[in-house]
């Protein structure tokens, strides 16, 4: 049945996306908001009572929600699994960002290009050179589809398999959405936000990911220049501060022939360079790619991107299709 409700929710997703600034992710935000109100007093154990809190719960509340509708029959869970990956799995909740810049780029339009960043990704882009502009976009939306898709697929498809319905799609966005959450409450004026929130969620989100990561990595390895992924991602992984965020893009980069990865200088930044809302001053440049012989970042390397996530896409799926027979056969 995982098959059929990640392909549905796809397909429903690609007709009619799912907005952005939907009223679930100000649900969300209003919980997460609500949470930490009333159990972060400070102290440096009420962060994990607080992550607790935020995360857990709603995964159990989908678990129980799972469990009572599986009463009703197999089309019931079958429409609710649907409907919980049709509001967090998705391109299209970020992809219209990417699209923009894309558009902007190849009309020459780099201020419109740098607009739209600093929309998506509430940053200052002014000035950015092009060329780090395209590293930014190609970083953020290759990180957006792991996250909004591939790290939901394979919870999902990891936790429905021992009978727990969508509750892995859950639980990931939320492991996912704290960190950002909290990163963006702490530079708030007058925030008091313990500051061992957003290190506890990141720490947490960092081993939740690391697996789905390194599926993802190993996909794109796959399904693009196997030979020089596999090269990129035991050369490059390490120049990102987060290691999950390294080894992602580095296989990325080294499956479509180009350079992704930050300046050595990356290592001794205490935010590594695509996580959200760290400021382009903070980014190093892109390191020179004649050493490694990876091509220089052109726009038509935005396509070459799209097209590797998405034979990725197929990829994962026809896998789990195989797994599904191999479940009914058996």
């Amino acid at each position: 049945m995982s098959f059929f409700a990640v392909l549905l929710a796809l397909l429903l997703e690609q007709s009619k996306p799912f907005p952005g600034g939907h009223r679930v992710h100000d649900a969300v935000a209003g919980w997460f908001g609500v949470v930490t109100r009333n159990f972060d007093a400070g102290r440096p154990h009420h962060a994990a009572v607080v992550w607790l809190g935020a995360v857990a719960v709603p995964t159990i509340v989908a678990l129980g929600v799972h469990l009572l509708i599986g009463r009703l029959g197999f089309f019931a869970v079958l429409a609710f699994d649907i409907l919980v990956l049709y509001v967090a799995l998705g391109f299209r909740q970020f992809s219209h960002y990417f699209t923009a810049i894309r558009d902007a780029l190849e009309r020459g339009d780099d201020d419109g290009a740098r607009r739209h960043l600093a929309q998506w990704q509430h940053v200052d882009t002014a000035d950015l050179p092009r060329a780090e502009l395209l590293r930014q976009v190609i970083g953020h939306a290759l990180l957006a589809a792991h996250r909004h898709v591939f790290g939901v697929f394979f919870w999902f498809a990891l936790l429905s398999a021992i009978g727990l319905g969508p509750v892995g799609a859950v639980f990931y966005r939320l492991a996912e959405f704290a960190p950002r959450y909290w990163q963006r409450a702490s530079r708030e004026p007058g925030s008091a936000v313990n500051p061992r929130l957003l290190e506890w969620s990141r720490r947490w989100f960092s081993w939740i990911d690391h697996v789905p990561a390194r599926l993802t990595a190993a996909g794109f390895a796959i399904v693009g220049n196997f030979e020089e992924a596999v090269a990129s991602w035991r050369r490059d992984a390490a120049l990102w501060p987060q290691a999950n965020d390294g080894v992602l893009l580095a296989a990325a980069s080294g499956a479509v022939g180009v350079h992704l990865a930050p300046a050595p200088m990356a290592r001794t930044l205490a935010v590594a360079p695509y996580v959200d809302g760290i400021a382009p001053e903070e980014s190093p440049g892109v390191a020179g790619s004649a050493a490694t012989g990876a091509a220089s970042l052109q726009t038509a390397h935005l396509q070459s991107m799209v097209g590797l996530v998405w034979r990725s896409v197929v990829l994962w799926m026809l896998l789990l299709a195989l797994l599904t027979l191999a479940n009914v056969l058996g």
